[in-house]
This record gives C-alpha cells, structure tokens and sequence, in this order.
C-alpha cells in the first residue's frame, strides 16, 4: 500500500479498540517469568554449552600473543575461538569497530576470545586462565583535549558542514540581548535489565540465533555480511527483549561470537555478556560539548541562533547529532549550525533514546531560560513568542500538526506555574530550597515502510506475523488493536506473532518510529485480507463493515469465520510511503514540568513532581504509551542528576563499568509523574494517524530539572550531571 496522500476516515477511526487504555498483552509473561529472553531459550535447541566472552585489557594496540595451553585444559571446555585465530571480520554497514577477528585492538574491552564449556562457571574459569601479551599503543581518550582540533563534519542528510541561514554573525552582533554558553553532557550507558545475549546453531550451512534485537531486518543482513553467509542462510528469532534503548539496534560481539563458538563447538551455544562488556564492548551515548549563541530583540524575539556540538567516536563512527532539534524548533532568521568530530579510541559511540535530542535540547532549554530570564520574560511565553507553524529555513515547508504553544500552556495550567517565583533560591521549606523549571520536547516523526502477515482461520482467529520486535514498549498489544479494529474482532481473537526474521520485515523498534510505521503495515495486510474475505462472501468490499466478528453489507450479514470456513485466507502487504514526509515537516511536541527540593545544607536534589504534556498524533493505547513517557522521564531525571560514563583518560575505559558504580535512578528517585496527551490525529504521517512517544519521553526532560534547579537554588549547572559538589560551595546562606 503506497501512502502518499493524507489519510480520509478510515477503520481505525471506528476507536473500538484502538485508543483505548489496554493492557499488555505480554505483561502476564513477563510478571510470571514465563516469557522466554533470549539466554532462557531453553526449549529451542537441544544440548547447549555457554561461551564467554574475553575482553581486551587495553584500549589502543595489539595483541602480541595469546596462551590458551592452560585454558584449553580446564575441566569442562569444549574449544576456544580468538582473535588471532580469526581472520577480522567484516564490517556491516551499522558497525564501525571490527566485532572480532586480527591482532589489533582498537578500542577497551574488545572481544578477543571466547571459550566454550559445558558449564558457565566452567566457561568463565577457563576464561581466567588465558595469558595474553600486548604491544600497548598512545591512545585518545579526552574529548575536551581533541575538541580543539577536531574537524568539523556534515550531517547525515548532506547538509554543509557549517549550516547557514541569512547572516547570524551580523545579526548576533546586532542583538540587544544575548547569550553565549558552553554546556556539557557525558557519555552515557544503554544500561538495559537484559544483557547482550544470543544462542546460536548451526545446520549445515544455516544459521539459527536466539537473540535480543531490536532491528531483525537489519540484524539478519548485517549477522550474513560480518560472516560472509547468505542472507537466506540466517535466520534471527527475537520475541521478547528486556529493554534496548538503542543498544540492540545492531548486530554485538554476542551474537557474531555465539556463532562463531557454535562452529567450532560442534554443537549450540549460548553467550550473554557481563555487564562491563555491555557498557565497554557495546555501544554508548556520545558525550558533547555544546556552544549556544542566542541573540533576541527586548520583547523576545529571537533574531539569531547559533548551535555547534562537538563529540568523539571512532574512526568512521558519526557524530552525536546534537544540534539536529535547534534546527526546527524556533523561529528565528539568522542561523548557524555545525559539528565537530573527534577521533577517540574508546568504546564506539551510536544511537541511545532520543539520539540527538536527548543531549541537544539539554543545551538549548537551558540556554532558552537564561535568555528568559536576561529578558525578564516568562520562559513559556518566550517559547510562545518564538513559536514556528513552518520549517524557520524552509518557510514553504509546514508542520503537519504542531501544538507546541498548547502544550505548554496547558501544561502551565495543570502544574500551577503561576505559583512559580521567578526570583531564583525564593522560595524555601525548612532546609529544602523549592524550585520549578520547564523546557520544550521536540522529536521527528520517521515514516519508514514496514510489512505484515495477517491470516484469518475457521475459528475466527486472526494470526499476525511480522518481524517487529516489542522492546518493553507494548508491541504486542497495539499491533492486535490494530488488527481487530480492522477485522471488526475482540482482542482475544487476534494472535500476533513477532520477531522472527522469517516473517515479513518491519520497521523494526527504535527513532519512535516503531508503532506508528509497523501498525501501519498490519493496517495495509487488513486491507487486503478485508478484500479477500469480501469477495470470498460475495460482498463489495469497499460497502463491507466489519464489527463484532461478523461482516455486514445491506441487509445481509455473515459471521466473519465463513471465509475461512474451506481454507485459510493470508494476505501481505507493507506500508510505504511517497513524498508525504517531504512536503509536510512532521514532528512530535511536549512541555515537561519540574519541581525540585534542593537540601541548603549539603546540596542533594529530589525531584518532587514531573508532569509532560504531548502532542504526539493518534496515542494507540494511552495505557502503553504512558509507561513510554514516564520511562523516558526517569531516563531524563537520571541524564540530569546522576548518569555519567566516568573515562579513565589515562587507559581509555569507562571506570564506572556496573550498575554499582554506574548510576541510574531508583524508585526512590522518582515522585508520582504525570502524563497528559493532546487529542490529535496526524493523517499527514500513515493511515493509523499516530506518531510516536517513546523518545519524546526523554526530551528535554534534563533541561527541565536543570532549570528548576537554577530556580531552587540561583546556581547555574551547565555541565551535566548535575551533582551535588557543583552547586554545594555556591548554594545560598543558611541563615
């Protein structure tokens, strides 16, 4: 189904089942531990070993030798496969640092072994014992000592390295009123509750893995590139993942070493990595440093805009696209943006929630409320006055839908803004400074095509089957909305299938683009199948209703199972789209709303309250997408006040390797959160009508905290996180 014009009323408007608060369908699963993850694929394959996986103790060199002689002698193992046994494999197109394979190491914690036992702990005490010698190189490790020689870069949609918009230079000089202010945000960990973890088999020539993955179309052609099998050769099965946010979007050391220890085994095997692995070996936030020049009239007025971010990754890797959101959030005539790349040797940089906006908007709204705050204006009617209805450096171009100025003001009312002092360090409770901050959410809607299976039974029953995958987001439950809304069925009589890469290839999870694009394609394979049972039943399809497991048309009515009553009907399609998303700007919005307590003694930070407004397009299941948003504001309170990948610039790894020493925020961290959902369709981005949610829920959430913070205590943080030490000294007298 091509969608290239906007969607008129179609099924889905019905709302008998789409929109309503469900409940997951997977959530008996996993609350009774019987959904199987990947390492707990206990059933699949019989007679599986474990492997583990050795990692790299240096960061930058090569590996001179490696003595397995005792390792290989331990009791239980069954091979060993390293690195200088191993030609280097090759790349896929979304990994920039070699998996495994050659003596060179080009980054900490690298794989360079796995050994093969019948038992785990036989597998990690043989581990133990291997000796390895290595030539150790000079390595780059300091993002702020390569900042000032790192080159500048062009962003992945082609435009110049330094993109401009009228004359900002000029215009900035010109402005009454500006800022100009470094911010930095760390470098930051996945840190997902399940590990990197695959079972690997081989039949011949063909690959089976069990894995967690949020991306099977892309995992299944990257796993045949890097070790040169045919793409029908492999195949990946991935129906349950314990959380990704970015991490398992691409093929890791796990799944490429499982079958590599298969092989050589004889036999299946099983890897999951130790969390130092996932946070070493894997794939990480990129840490920035962000300069933001803003120049405005007196009433606020925004007449130049600047954003340069400079990041590290390795050689090849990509930048961390910080100033993307800057580009489309305010008016403003005179813009500047840029980013600088420079070459490190730690773990690979690449995509976690919100990749770009999640560290970008935690720059700019906080340079938006020091704007506001020297021009002595609200920050939700500064927001308001720099308002946009159309791309600010394409003007032909408009928003599909764009209700920003309404999020926040609705969300102002909701949260008692008014009751905010704008004098900073105000307002106290006891020892507790009390402040309240806010900042606007932006994220792109991606429309990107997406297929499905849908076969109608005897029964009634109509099965599902596509590769997308349910990362914790409620995959399940919206794709069988979708269906029976579409069937004209309750939920109980839609089975969906998910994950495996035999099954037409979706959108696949991650960019929120997941539920908008792979509902999409169950919407499209309906379409089809409601035309296959039409004509089965002798109705025209176009004049056929579908309600209640019964199909109507005039005064005849059939009970919808009768098409299937001699054979199955299956039908397949996909979503993909025309020129839609070019001619229309699509985007989603929300106002997030903190309140802070900061103790005036010792300068802890609790977040008292959070509250997000989102104009996200049609909300499929307002239950599920709740969880999304309030997930995504945890990841936003702890972006702000704790995550921090800790480099040891002299070996180059991250010290803070554990969740332990690695800090994510806890219950105890997080107060009641609200969530509140604009009524909005979008029939500009699919004939679902809907966006996504799932990274707009991290948006300058950090930003927000930040703010508050400054509007507690008159302490302006700009360096994330924003830990005690850094205002403790400055904090207002006691007395």
């Amino acid at each position: 189904m091509k969608f290239d014009t906007p969607a008129g009323t179609n099924p889905i408007d019905q709302l008998k089942v789409i929109g309503k608060p469900t409940d997951r369908i997977d959530g008996k699963y996993k609350t009774t531990g019987t959904a199987p993850y990947a390492y707990e694929r206990h059933d699949v394959i019989a007679n599986q070993a474990y492997g583990f996986i050795v990692g790299s103790a240096i960061a930058k060199g090569r590996i001179a030798a490696m003595n397995l002689t005792d390792a290989k002698a331990a009791p239980g193992v069954l091979a060993i496969v390293s690195t200088l046994d191993t030609p280097k494999l090759t790349l896929s197109a979304m990994n920039v640092a070699s998996l495994f394979g050659g003596p060179d190491v080009v980054h900490y914690h690298q794989a360079i072994a796995i050994v093969v036992a019948e038992t785990f702990e036989q597998a990690r005490a043989a581990a133990s014992l291997i000796r390895v010698d290595y030539a150790r190189a000079k390595g780059r490790f300091d993002l702020e000592a390569a900042a000032a020689t790192a080159p500048l870069v062009a962003d992945e949609k082609g435009e110049p390295p330094v993109d401009r918009v009228g004359d900002f230079e000029g215009a900035f000089a010109a402005a009454p009123v500006k800022i100009d202010q470094q911010y930095t945000t760390p470098g930051e960990s996945h840190a997902m509750m399940e590990p990197f973890a695959s079972i690997a088999a081989w039949q011949g020539e063909k690959l089976t893995v069990w894995t967690s993955n949020q991306m099977i179309a892309w995992g299944k052609r990257d796993l045949a590139k890097t070790l040169g099998l045919k793409p029908e050769n492999v195949r990946i099965d991935s129906p349950y993942i314990g959380g990704g946010f970015g991490g398992k979007l691409f093929v890791r050391a796990d799944i490429v070493l499982a079958a590599l220890a298969a092989k050589a085994a004889g036999r299946p095997v099983k890897v999951a990595m130790t969390r130092p692995l996932m946070i070493n070996n894997a794939t990480h936030r990129p840490a920035t440093i962000q300069r933001l020049r803003l120049g405005a009239t007196r009433d606020g007025r925004i007449t130049a805009i600047a954003h340069e971010s400079t990041s590290g990754n390795q050689p090849e890797g990509k930048p961390e696209v910080a100033i993307q959101q800057t580009k489309l959030l305010y008016a403003g005539a005179n813009r500047m943006f840029s980013m600088r790349l420079a070459e490190l040797d730690l773990p690979e940089g690449n995509a976690m929630r919100a990749p770009g906006e999640a560290p970008g908007l935690m720059a700019l709204e906080m340079a938006m409320d020091e704007l506001a705050e020297k021009l002595a204006i609200d920050p939700i009617e500064l927001r308001a006055i720099n308002d946009t209805q159309v791309d600010p450096a394409k003007p032909e171009r408009k928003y599909s839908q764009r209700q920003l100025v309404r999020c926040l003001r609705e969300g102002a009312d909701r949260f008692g803004w008014a009751r905010r002092n704008p004098v900073p360090a105000s307002v106290r409770e006891g020892r507790w400074l009390i402040g309240m901050g806010v900042a606007a959410a932006f994220r792109n809607n991606m429309l990107t095509k997406s297929a499905a299976r849908v076969r109608l039974d005897a029964r009634g029953v109509v099965t599902v089957e596509t590769d997308m995958t349910d990362i914790g987001t409620g995959t399940y439950t919206i794709i069988a909305q979708t269906a029976a809304e579409m069937m004209g069925l309750p939920l109980d009589k839609v089975v969906v299938k998910l994950g495996d890469s035999d099954f037409p290839a979706s959108a696949g999870s991650g960019g929120q683009w997941g539920a908008n694009n792979s509902t999409a394609g169950v919407y499209a394979a309906c379409v089809k199948l409601r035309e296959a049972v039409a004509q089965k039943l002798g109705f025209n399809a176009t004049d056929a209703e579908f309600s209640d497991g019964q199909v109507r048309a005039g005064n005849r009515t059939v009970a919808l199972a009768d098409a299937a009553r001699d054979a199955p009907l299956s039908a397949e399609d996909l979503i993909e789209y025309g020129d839609i998303g070019k001619r229309f700007q699509q985007s989603t919005f929300a106002g997030h709303f903190v309140e802070v307590a900061v103790d005036a003694y010792t300068g802890e930070t609790r977040i008292r309250r959070m509250l997000a407004v989102c104009a996200a397009g049609r909300i499929l299941n307002p239950k599920a997408a709740r969880s999304q948003v309030i997930g995504g504001m945890v990841m936003g309170a702890g972006a702000a006040l704790m995550e921090e990948l800790a480099v040891d610039k002299r070996f180059g790894f991250f010290v803070n390797h554990d969740l332990a020493s690695y800090e994510v925020p806890v219950h105890a961290d997080i107060p009641h959160q609200e969530v509140i959902f604009l009524d909005e369709v979008d029939p500009m981005s699919s004939p679902m009508k809907a966006k996504g949610v799932g990274e707009l829920g991290i948006c300058a959430v950090g930003a927000a905290v930040a703010n508050a913070i400054y509007n507690a205590t008159g302490v302006r943080v700009r360096d994330y996180p924003i830990t005690l030490e850094k205002h403790l000294s400055k904090l207002p007298a006691i007395a």
